[in-house]
């Protein structure tokens, strides 16, 4: 497989992964440090963009949440979506530093659209949040956090 198969492999995993389909970047990112056919650095960046892309695309999804939220495809169930919600109002953007969790953290992205969070301050907090998720990932796989 080549490179730009590869890559773009990894990058579809960590979009689908933050958005409505179930998918383990994390599992696709550490298969790949393993082999060691990639620079680290590039398989971080690369799967941080994607999951990155994919928080934005649930963000929008949440700026129309009225037209989406009855949708069998909605990524987010009503009572998830309330939860968050409410998490979000009462700690606000800083909430979206919790983005990277598994449980909870695609909810977060839905309602920061929904209320209205400015693209720039949630790209921003969700990147951080996500990178930092794969960075550790990657330190503890290549055994730098040992």
């Amino acid at each position: 497989m080549d490179d730009l198969a590869i890559l773009g492999g990894l990058f579809a995993i960590a979009f689908v992964a933050a958005t409505i389909l179930p998918a383990q970047s994390e599992a696709a990112l550490v298969g790949l440090l393993v082999a060691g056919a990639q620079a680290p650095v590039l398989l971080v960046a690369i799967a941080s963009l994607g999951n990155i892309l994919g928080a934005v695309l649930n963000w929008a999804l949440g700026r129309g949440v009225e037209r989406f939220r009855d949708c069998k495809w909605f990524p987010v169930s009503a009572a998830s979506l309330d939860r968050a919600t409410g998490w979000y109002r009462r700690w606000g953007r800083w909430s979206l530093l919790l983005s990277w969790a598994p449980i909870g953290g695609d909810a977060l992205t839905v309602a920061a659209g929904v209320l209205r969070e400015p693209l720039w301050s949630f790209v921003a907090l969700v990147s951080i949040a996500k990178t930092a998720r794969y960075v550790v990932l990657a330190a503890a796989t290549l055994g730098v956090l040992a």
